[in-house]
């Protein structure tokens, strides 16, 4: 399917502030960018730079008053997500380095104390990729998605005692539990066509197999037609804007349309 997706963000702000924004999609093998754009007002520099995970960042300073954000773009998406029960576990060993510094515990992501958990959801599954599925669905079962139930210091662990959170929290808990079996997983950020409520979106995907493949416990069924914006080992390395000063987020618009054209 063709997508047309963006965002349009409002910024305030008393002093010149420093601002890094994540906001264009990447091209890759599920996605081929066929228009990007990145409006500001007032139009200030902006210094584009690749992070060490690969994603496309804009640096810039936000001017005192307001700054209006509208990113734009038309992808060509797959329709369904791939799915591969029986791909197998890749032993440490034969990781390519990329998906090393996915196996290690991160901010939110606790993963050398979860492995009792992830053992007891994982049972006798086989490793890997049904090992995952179980747990993508042990947590669509035992959590409960809810607004205004978590914050930014939320943890896998917080998560996995309260029962409840956002697709942030969903991700971070998959990533855990994926990462204490020695499975890499990193979290994905993007556009969802046909998301209710419209937001931006979180995922994860894991690596088995010899490949990444797509887990979204807040769906009950796989789901294609998704934008990937960046990815990271967790919601610290993929926040779509980054702010040093007194920077504030005061209105946020998402949109995922099909393309018309």
């Amino acid at each position: 399917m063709r997508l047309n997706a963006g965002c349009e963000l409002l910024f305030e702000t008393t002093e010149p502030s420093p601002l890094i924004l994540m906001l264009r999609p990447r091209g890759g093998a599920a996605q081929q960018i066929l228009q990007d754009t990145l409006e500001l007002e007032p139009t200030v520099p902006v210094v584009d730079y690749v992070d060490s995970y690969g994603n496309l960042c804009q640096r810039l300073v936000a001017p005192v008053g307001q700054l209006r954000v509208r990113s734009t773009s038309t992808v060509e998406v797959a329709d369904a997500i791939d799915v591969q029960f029986g791909a197998e576990f890749v032993p440490v060993q034969d990781l390519p380095d990329y998906a090393l510094q996915f196996l290690l515990p991160s901010r939110y992501c606790q993963s050398d104390v979860m492995a009792d958990l992830a053992n007891k959801i994982v049972a006798d599954i086989e490793p890997a990729y049904d090992q995952v599925e179980a747990i993508r669905h042990w947590i669509h079962t035992n959590i409960e998605y809810r607004y205004d139930t978590s914050d930014a210091s939320t943890s896998a662990i917080d998560t996995e005692k309260n029962r409840v959170g956002v697709c942030r929290d969903f991700v971070h808990l998959g990533l855990a539990l994926c990462r204490s079996l020695t499975i890499p997983a990193r979290m994905v950020v993007g556009y969802l066509h046909q998301l209710d409520p419209m937001d931006l979106h979180a995922w994860f995907e894991a690596y088995v197999g010899d490949r990444w493949y797509t887990f979204d416990a807040t769906q009950a069924t796989p789901k294609g037609d998704r934008i990937v914006i960046a990815y990271g080992r967790d919601a610290a390395d993929v926040a779509l804007a980054t702010q040093y000063g007194p920077l504030q987020l005061n209105e946020m618009e998402v949109w995922v349309n099909p393309s018309t054209d």
